[in-house]
């Protein structure tokens, strides 16, 4: 297969230089053209025919955007990666842009590090995306797994207490469509891993916040699990759950990444499972690599179960994908399905422990 075709798009005619020598080393990766604006890039596409686009975000004249938005429109198939700073505003403009339809973001290298680190980080992170979300748009769908590697229940035979949730690539807009569907009267609490950088993961919050009926905020260590309170947990830090006394309470630490992430999914759902038992039940959305297929193990083990979206609507159906194939998946679901799923696995769950506990007291 020819290499992938990437136009660079940069206002920097050093950030332009910078990410044509971090794709050099990648022999299944060519550097189609660059632009240095967003009209320039809209009129060379036609032109190069990119199989993905890395955009900037900020640029004078059609901004990251606003060229975006008319890519959209001329090509809705063609994958972009937003190329941000790691800043309060980067942040936020960045979450606009994946609303708007940018398929991922890279963080350009900042001042605060050294420059073959920060070189290195940028390298190995956008040959990755590149890899996953072009090679999937230029390959032919995966044939579904077997029947047999959906493990499904057959009975609600236990409440559930927690509802955990982890994601990566295309998240964010996976989240927006999930969290602000749940009713405000949730029984249980929610925590969740996205992979994103500091800044980044309270920006998510404030936004899944403004949008939701459930109070939804940035994890912070030692606040105690509520029913209908989300937590997502910060950049740069695992988060995971534990017994204090008669309160489960949140934790955070900078242990090493798992899955190359922190925060890892791994990392929460093992305390999960370890914390809860039984009653728990995880999600695995849209995401790149297996970051989560190791601790729904632990889940299942555990007797809790595992819901994941489909590949027909995730960005990248890595993450997913993965715990599927681990045969540890007890149900696959659309997109627009899964808040549904949630509610009814939620509720029943509940209303059988009460008839249970009713029936045990006759």
């Amino acid at each position: 297969m020819p290499p992938i075709q990437v136009l660079i798009v940069d206002d920097s005619v050093v950030v332009r230089r910078l990410l044509c020598d971090a794709l050099a080393s990648a022999p299944d990766i060519k550097v189609a053209g660059t632009a240095s604006n967003g009209a320039i890039a809209l009129a060379r596409i036609p032109q190069l025919n990119p199989d993905i686009i890395t955009l900037d975000i900020e640029m004078p004249g059609l901004d990251g955007i606003q060229t975006l938005l008319e890519i959209r429109k001329l090509y809705p198939k063609l994958p972009v990666i937003m190329c941000s700073t790691l800043t309060e505003r980067g942040a936020a403009i960045t979450l606009e842009a994946l609303s708007a339809g940018a398929s991922d973001y890279v963080t350009k290298p900042s001042n605060t590090s050294s420059l073959a680190n920060a070189m290195d980080q940028l390298r190995q992170e956008l040959v990755a995306k590149i890899t996953s979300l072009a090679g999937r748009r230029r390959s032919s769908p995966a044939p579904m797994p077997a029947i047999s590697a959906v493990k499904r229940t057959a009975s609600v035979d236990h409440a559930i207490d927690i509802l955990a949730i982890g994601t990566s690539t295309g998240g964010p807009n996976a989240l927006g469509e999930v969290i602000p569907q749940l009713p405000q009267d949730l029984p249980v609490p929610v925590v969740v891993v996205q992979h994103m950088p500091p800044l980044f993961t309270r920006m998510l919050a404030d936004r899944l916040n403004s949008r939701s009926r459930l109070s939804v905020r940035e994890a912070e260590a030692g606040k105690p699990l509520e029913p209908g309170q989300v937590w997502i947990a910060p950049g740069d830090y695992h988060m995971t759950v534990v017994r204090n006394g008669l309160q489960t309470v949140l934790e955070l630490n900078q242990d090493s990444p798992e899955n190359s992430c922190r925060p890892a999914v791994d990392v929460l759902f093992r305390s999960v499972a370890r914390t809860y038992g039984p009653n728990v039940l995880a999600v695995v959305m849209t995401g790149m690599g297996s970051d989560g297929a190791r601790g729904a193990a632990f889940i299942r083990e555990a007797g809790g179960e595992v819901f994941v979206q489909d590949e027909a609507s995730s960005v990248v159906w890595g993450m997913p994908g993965a715990v599927v194939h681990s045969q540890c998946a007890n149900k696959i679901c659309p997109l627009p399905e899964i808040s549904q799923v949630i509610v009814r696995r939620v509720s029943a769950g509940r209303t059988q422990a009460s008839l249970g506990a009713r029936t045990a007291r006759v």
